[in-house]
C-alpha cells in the first residue's frame, strides 16, 4: 500500500491505499446534468500508465484525500459543481501548493485527480490480501445494473462498453450468436448497433458467446468468445480454456447475470418461499436496452487491438 504526500513538504495527502486497474471510462462524462458516483473504490487509487495518455493522472477517491483543503474560487462554467476544468482546486495543508482537481458537477465522475508532479507515492504496509474468485463471485456480491427507479446504472453502462470492445475485437466483424438467457439480452441489441446492414465480415464462420466463470457449468460446447469476471484488484480475467477468447466484465455485474438476472416472478399463493417476490410489488426494471457509452468503447476497442485482448 501507498500513501501520497506532498511533493514540496512531504505532508501526507492521503490514507493508505492499493493500486488497482485504470477504469479506462474514466474521462468521459454520462448523459447530462446526471448525478454521478464516486468513480474509485475506497481504499483505492489509479493510474492512467497508457501510452496514448498526456501524463501518468492518478485517481483516488475524493473521500480518501487526507491534510488537502479546496480552493475557496468559484468555477462559472460548471453546471451542478465543480469539474476542475480551471486547473488544481485542491492545496496541500502543509504548504499550500496545488496538488489536486476535485471534480463533483453532473455528469463527472466524482474523483479527486492527484497531480503527478505535484505528490509521490510512499510505502504504507503490505498490500491487500489478493481475493480468491470464490469469495469474489457469491450472490451476495451481485451489482444490479439499475438502480431504484429503474434505470440503469452508469458504471453498468460503461463497463458494458468495455465488455463490447473486447467481444467485437474477438468477433472480428463476424455474426456473433448467444444462448437465449440474460446475455442474450444484455448483448444483442448494442452489438446491432456496432454493425450495419452488409457490414460484418463475408464468409466468416459464426462466433458463439457465452457466460463462462466459477460455479458455472458449461451447457454445451465451449464457446468461442466466453464472458467472464474481471478481477476488481489484478484486472485480469478469469482464465479460459484454450481456444476461447475472453470478453472481461466487471465481477460484481458479471455476478449479477451469473446469478440473479432472468429470474422471472413467480406467482403462488398463500405463503411466499423465500427468493419470491409478490407480483403487485415487483422492482422497476429499465423499459428500455442499456446504451453503452460508446466513446469509452472506442478507447477500450483501439486499446485491446493495440495491445492484445484482454489488455483493457
Amino acid at each position: 500500500m501507498e500513501v501520497f504526500e506532498c511533493g514540496r513538504c512531504g505532508h501526507a495527502l492521503t490514507v493508505p491505499l492499493s493500486r488497482v486497474p485504470y477504469p479506462v471510462y474514466a474521462d468521459f462524462g454520462y448523459g447530462n446534468g446526471h448525478p454521478m458516483p464516486v468513480l474509485m473504490e475506497a481504499g483505492t487509487y489509479a493510474v492512467d500508465e497508457h501510452p496514448a495518455a498526456t501524463s501518468r493522472r492518478i485517481v483516488i477517491a475524493p473521500g480518501d484525500a487526507h491534510g488537502t483543503t479546496l480552493a475557496g474560487r468559484r468555477e462559472p462554467e460548471a453546471c451542478c459543481g465543480i469539474d476542475g476544468h480551471d486547473g488544481p482546486n485542491v492545496t496541500c495543508v502543509g504548504c499550500g501548493h496545488e496538488v489536486a482537481t476535485r471534480v463533483d458537477a453532473c455528469s463527472l465522475w466524482q474523483a479527486t485527480w492527484l497531480e503527478p508532479d505535484a505528490v509521490r507515492p510512499v510505502p504504507a504496509g503490505p498490500a491487500r490480501p489478493v481475493a480468491d474468485w470464490a469469495a469474489l463471485t457469491e450472490p451476495g456480491c451481485a451489482i444490479e445494473p439499475w438502480d431504484a427507479t429503474g434505470r440503469w446504472e452508469p458504471r453498468w453502462e460503461a463497463e458494458l462498453a468495455v465488455t463490447l470492445a473486447h467481444l467485437a475485437a474477438a468477433a472480428d466483424g463476424a455474426l456473433v450468436t448467444f444462448p437465449d438467457g440474460p446475455l442474450a439480452e444484455i448483448l444483442r441489441a448494442p452489438l446491432d448497433q456496432l454493425y450495419r446492414p452488409g457490414q460484418r465480415a463475408a464468409g466468416r464462420p459464426v462466433r458463439r458467446v457465452a457466460l463462462a466463470g466459477p460455479g458455472l457449468r458449461p451447457s454445451g460446447p465451449l464457446p468461442d468468445i466466453a464472458v467472464v469476471p474481471r478481477h476488481p484488484q489484478t484486472g485480469e480475467a478469469w482464465p479460459t480454456p484454450a481456444g476461447v477468447v475472453a470478453a472481461p466484465l466487471a465481477v460484481g455485474y458479471w455476478t449479477y447475470l451469473a446469478h440473479h438476472h432472468g429470474r422471472p416472478p413467480t406467482r403462488v399463493t398463500g405463503r411466499l418461499p423465500a427468493g419470491v417476490e409478490p407480483d403487485d410489488l415487483l422492482p422497476p426494471r429499465p423499459w428500455h436496452g442499456p446504451y453503452p457509452v460508446w466513446r469509452a468503447y472506442q478507447v477500450a476497442l483501439e486499446r485491446v487491438r493495440g495491445r492484445g485482448v484482454g489488455a483493457v
